[in-house]
């Protein structure tokens, strides 16, 4: 099979594509480098992905994605520079390649950011998502997973969270987009025949993830012996989701789409388990063997209160089944943060 994965150079991408491949498929990767987080990290991410492990000198930005391109072009595997904005240089790769399913995952992420830049989270999460459901109609790609995000929920207050609640009160422009995503999603469900699921992505963590996010930066800083941002009385919470667990959930979502027909779906992948900041703090600070320096900071506008994934229907529809705890995810991640 040939998937075509977008922001595959990134966290959940690039151990996708890894496992794709292993698989023994064909993949082609569109991710435009975004400036977001250091480019470097998504190079090694890609050069990680694909078992490649020869030393990459860096030199600037365009010069070493050019590189990276001819580097890592194989049978099985092909990368694009592109933007998922721009539906003309997207129209070429469609054209040039058999695609028998789209993951996509290319997003502009993160709640805070997306109050700041609204527009361009509209333009990046919507459009051009729409774009590629445009291509997939016009080039009958009829197999479809996309990524969408807890944090449609909102601050929902029944919990767990089932894919049954209303989501029709996000607090941030970020998780907006994402609840359009779905909506939309369901409109060339109907009109075009694709078939597709969405994916309620719950706090994904693991090798590779974003340094902006809080599991990373907390690591990053107590071993540093830095101060660490802490938001609230530490009573806010969030159901951890291990990486693998998560690939777990989208390769299995992956091969129900290709044995199924009309389907339309949104399952949660979550673990199931809640863990508060104060609680994720402590099991990081043991981890480490070091203690944080806390600078207390009130709530951040955007940020929801609490995450709880009911995946009652993921175990049911694809046989979903994470088996990394709490405790065991971050010793993982920090062994991972202390090797690389």
């Amino acid at each position: 099979m040939t998937y075509l994965v977008t922001g595959g150079s990134g966290f959940i991408g690039s151990h996708l594509i890894e496992q794709l491949l292993e698989n023994g498929h064909s993949v082609i990767n569109i991710d435009n480098f975004d400036d977001f987080y250091d480019y470097q990290i998504k190079i090694k991410n890609t050069l990680e992905s694909i078992g490649n492990t020869s030393d990459f000198k860096f030199s600037g930005k365009e010069e070493d994605v050019k590189k990276l391109i001819s580097l890592s072009k194989s049978k099985n595997y092909i990368l694009y520079y592109q933007d998922i904005r721009n539906k003309n240089t997207l129209e070429e790769i469609f054209k040039t390649h058999q695609i028998d399913l789209v993951i996509h995952l290319a997003a502009l992420a993160g709640v805070r950011p997306s109050i700041e830049r609204p527009l361009e989270y509209e333009e990046v999460n919507v459009r051009g998502t729409m774009n590629l459901w445009e291509l997939c109609k016009e080039f009958n790609v009829k197999k479809f997973v996309c990524a969408s995000s807890s944090s449609v929920y909102g601050n929902n207050e029944k919990t767990p969270f089932a894919e049954t609640d209303n989501v029709d009160n996000p607090i941030s422009p970020y998780a907006a987009t994402k609840k359009c995503g779905e909506i939309l999603g369901h409109v060339y469900h109907q009109l075009y025949n694709i078939d597709m699921i969405q994916l309620r992505f719950f706090t994904v963590y693991g090798p590779r993830q974003r340094p902006d996010l809080a599991i990373h930066k907390f690591v990053k800083l107590i071993s540093e012996d830095q101060e660490i941002p802490f938001y609230g009385d530490g009573t806010t919470a969030r159901d951890y989701t291990y990486i693998s667990d998560i690939i777990d959930g989208i390769t299995k979502s992956i091969s129900y789409l290709e044995n199924h027909s009309d389907v339309y779906e949104v399952l949660n992948l979550g673990e199931s388990e809640v863990v508060s900041l104060s609680e994720m703090l402590a099991v990081i600070e043991k981890a480490l063997g070091k203690s944080a320096n806390k600078k207390i900071l009130p709530m951040q506008p955007g940020d929801v209160l609490k995450t709880n994934a009911d995946i009652t229907k993921a175990k049911t529809l694809i046989d979903y089944k994470p088996v990394t705890d709490f405790q065991n995810g971050i010793k993982k991640f920090v062994e991972w943060f202390l090797r690389k």
